[in-house]
């Protein structure tokens, strides 16, 4: 059953959370990770958009502090507010060249690492999923995280884990720790919505960062080849046919 579901609208910053999910054949979320933050200039052409390894953008990975940010993005307005302690820091325009001037000097100056000159990239169609190097395809691809699995790997690191670590589209429960993981290449179902698993996703130090402190506190990835043999928690699937999927809904392997 699906528990939560999310869309991330800008790469490496708050997800948005929702109660409805609008999947679209061969496309899979609009506007999940549509913007992102590069490093510095000239990663990204918005005219002749192609997909980057994604250590070239602001990440959790890298950039742990991007976790004490709380981020919201105004589709209707194309603007981006950013708050930190509960305040308004920034609300800006990323289609304006002053918008995005202040949008990069915001995270220059948040992150004060001098190897970093941000640039807010976008460009019609264009995702910046972390898969998005393997192929258009996979760009398109959406997240899952099976909870049951989570419940395991919380049990052999005798901590909680809050699930946001894992920054998926769609949380669901099978009740069966890491059956999605025999689901590579299959067709699935998400509530009325056909889709098929294409990949299993190799978790990052992203997954390190406790969203709440902003600090790496458990090293997920080596915890999980410790003790499961395995880096792998989740699965990317790519949308077949369209719908709206919504809390309550079942994941099933056909």
């Amino acid at each position: 059953m699906i528990t939560e579901l999310y869309k991330y609208p800008v790469k490496g910053l708050t997800g948005q959370k929702l109660d409805t999910l609008p999947l679209i054949a061969h496309e899979g979320i609009e506007g999940d990770r549509a913007i992102a933050i590069a490093r510095t200039p000239h990663v990204f052409d918005p005219a002749s958009p192609k997909a980057e390894i994604k250590t070239k953008f602001l990440m959790l990975a890298k950039d742990e502090a991007l976790a004490n940010l709380e981020t919201r993005y105004d589709t209707d307005l194309k603007e981006l507010v950013i708050e930190k302690d509960n305040k308004s820091v920034l609300s800006a325009s990323i289609e304006s060249n002053d918008g995005k001037q202040a949008i990069a000097d915001f995270f220059y100056n948040y992150l004060n690492k001098d190897d970093i000159e941000p640039r807010v990239v976008h460009a019609p169609e264009h995702k910046f999923t972390d898969i998005s190097v393997v192929s258009k395809e996979k760009m398109r691809a959406i997240s899952m995280i099976n909870l049951a699995s989570v419940r395991a790997l919380e049990k052999a690191v005798g901590k909680p884990l809050d699930v946001r670590r894992f920054r998926a589209n769609i949380y669901f429960d099978t009740g069966t720790p890491w059956e999605e993981l025999e689901w590579l290449d299959r067709e699935i179902t998400i509530g009325s919505v056909a889709a098929k698993c294409v990949m299993l996703t190799k978790r990052c130090p992203a997954t390190e960062v406790n969203p709440d402190t902003g600090q790496r506190d458990i090293r997920l990835p080596l915890e999980l080849r410790k003790h499961f043999g395995h880096v792998n928690m989740g699965i990317y699937a790519e949308v077949q046919s369209s719908g709206n999927v919504l809390i309550g809904d079942k994941v099933i392997a056909i």
